[in-house]
């Protein structure tokens, strides 16, 4: 149940006219389809990575702890390509990606996806923020995964340079720590942004984690070109 606060600042949206947003989650990637939904802000697959696919990425971040790359992607080529930008083709990892880039061209009807991996070990984006694209997929494969605010708590005054220099922890753009939510290392998660038509003000607010000392984080995010 939300407190008093709470209940006031969702109280306060809901009258300045913006529509409720909310997760949508499931074990099956069938839920995916759900970021359809006009009130849906984020949709969750809640997988779970098979052994195989961990040896691959522990193997992977051994031999490759500073890996970066941006690759423009088709389902035809994914595989291919990604294998080859691998020095030691990392199958398991390759065919993962190669299916969530399918995925995500088919349910969005795309020819070509914007691709980005990376190995992290500091916060890309350490303060809360919406992103400027009509949706994007994320998944962490090593480490931990994206944090995110349900939007009915989020006070979007507060967002960006509204924060007058505070953190998100001061800044009121929450009123709890227990507001934050986290995906899973595994999920596979699609978060709309201010770039879907009908969501300009209802961007999922979200941010990288905060790493501990010597942790390493790999991920993943397809993009629409």
């Amino acid at each position: 149940m939300m407190n008093e606060k709470n209940f006031t600042l969702a109280e306060k949206w809901a009258q300045e006219g913006n529509m409720s947003r909310h997760m949508s989650q499931d074990k099956q990637p069938t839920v995916l389809s759900d970021i359809y939904q006009a009130e849906t802000n984020i949709a969750i697959w809640r997988r779970e990575k098979s052994d195989t696919l961990e040896y691959s990425v522990k193997e992977f971040l051994s031999l490759n702890p500073t890996f970066k790359k941006e690759m423009i992607l088709t389902p035809q080529d994914a595989f291919a390509r990604v294998s080859e930008s691998f020095a030691n083709k990392m199958t398991e990892l390759s065919e993962d990606i190669a299916e969530l880039v399918d995925m995500f061209c088919y349910l969005f009807e795309l020819k070509e996806v914007g691709m980005r991996l990376k190995v992290l070990d500091k916060a890309m984006c350490p303060k809360f923020h919406v992103d400027k694209v009509p949706c994007r997929l994320v998944t962490t494969y090593q480490g931990m995964a994206t944090e995110w605010l349900p939007h009915d708590l989020v006070d979007q005054t507060k967002l960006g340079w509204d924060c007058n220099g505070l953190p998100d922890c001061e800044s009121g753009l929450y009123q709890s720590e227990s507001d934050i939510q986290q995906l899973d290392c595994g999920d596979v998660a699609l978060i709309k942004g201010t770039r879907w038509e009908g969501n300009e003000n209802a961007g999922l607010v979200h941010r990288s984690p905060e790493l501990i000392t010597n942790e390493k984080r790999l991920v993943l995010t397809l993009d629409f070109m």
